[in-house]
């Protein structure tokens, strides 16, 4: 799983955890119900935000679901309705276009296996399309806005302003999350939410742009920093003043329980560019998170990823799934690209707040 907000279980407490992932699992459950098992791998933690946004206008809509491995093998109650199934279908199409891209530029496991990729691409995207249609949801404005990227990018050089080159980014995003409020039956939140929306795409093409830095320098690689001549620190100060746009957005917005969506969007938002631009992390010891040694010593973490093949990294896949690192190491290293994930379901060691001090909690 994948995505720029990645809550730890320490600072949301268990009752907005618990909702989180109920959405998390709808969501799942949802692209596994319609468009079958393969379909699951494109869930991911920004994606649960759709669900989430339509249940804090609407009110719970939930299911109870068995036992899930990745549950602890435990029940638990799951979201479901428009806001779920709304979640997956952005989920599809947008990985459909981002396989497209790896296909196009030849990286990653869809760059290896070109025909396969372009297959799965097609199919994801069809059923996507479905989905949003019978959810009244016109998917082709989010998609004609991400095509447009190769085109701003070509243009984009130094001294170009970063931000022209996360308009479609911006643009899709907020098209998506606008469109919760029409499926909650809430007209009047359309327009603040479009600007949540908005700012939160820009802070996820800030945030994976700065994490791709030295990797993309390293490789050759274009990168938005590196094109339009934008420091670290321009891109970071670009993040906060998003989040302070989404905080007074979200003010404007008529909510039934706006809890998990503040949480998501104000806090862990923030918690994910500290991640990123933040505090120099004190330096890493063998831990049960971290280990430098046994079973969790593969795949290394090299301070340049080194992507994997086809083969090589199913094989290492298989292996981190066999030894539990996608569970409990932290960082773990990504099977094909080599990159470094942070894992979200490990809190040990991290710097969790307990205080009570905002109207969210």
């Amino acid at each position: 799983m994948f995505g720029i907000i990645r809550p730890c279980r320490n600072r949301m407490g268990a009752e907005l955890r618990s909702a989180w992932l109920a959405h998390l699992c709808g969501m799942c459950l949802s692209l596994r119900d319609e468009h079958g098992h393969v379909s699951r791998l494109v869930t991911n933690y920004d994606g649960l935000m759709i669900s989430a946004m339509v249940e804090a206008q609407s009110g719970l809509s939930r299911r109870s679901a068995g036992p899930c491995a990745l549950r602890g093998l435990k029940s638990a109650d799951v979201a479901i309705g428009a806001g779920a199934r709304l979640a997956a279908s952005v989920s599809l199409v947008l990985a459909s276009l981002k396989i497209h891209d790896h296909v196009d530029d030849g990286d990653g496991l869809a760059g290896k296996v070109g025909w396969a990729g372009r297959a799965v691409a097609q199919r994801w995207a069809a059923k996507g399309f479905d989905t949003a249609s019978d959810l009244g949801f016109d998917a082709s404005v989010m998609v004609d806005s991400v095509r447009r990227q190769p085109l701003v990018e070509a243009a984009a050089g130094v001294g170009s302003s970063v931000l022209v080159v996360t308009e479609p980014t911006e643009t899709a995003t907020g098209f998506a999350v606008a469109q919760t409020a029409v499926l909650a039956g809430k007209p009047g939140n359309v327009e603040p939410l479009r600007e949540v929306g908005r700012l939160f795409g820009r802070v996820a093409h800030l945030i994976d742009a700065a994490e791709d830095l030295e990797s993309d320098r390293a490789a050759g690689a274009w990168n938005p920093l590196l094109a339009t001549g934008t420091s670290v620190a321009e891109a970071h100060r670009l993040c906060l003043d998003a989040v302070t746009g989404i905080r007074l957005a979200l003010d404007e917005v008529e909510f039934t329980d706006a809890r998990l969506v503040h949480k998501l969007l104000v806090h862990e938002l923030e918690e994910s560019i500290t991640r990123v631009f933040g505090k120099r992390r004190a330096p890493e010891k063998p831990s049960r998170s971290n280990p430098g040694s046994g079973l969790w010593a593969f795949p290394r973490l090299n301070p340049v990823p080194r992507p994997r093949g086809c083969f090589a990294g199913s094989g290492a896949f298989l292996y981190m799934c066999g030894t539990c690192q996608f569970c409990c190491r932290d960082p773990f290293p990504g099977p094909w690209s080599d990159k470094r994930r942070e894992n979200p379901l490990d809190c040990d060691g991290c710097e969790c707040c307990d205080c009570n001090c905002c109207p969210c909690d």
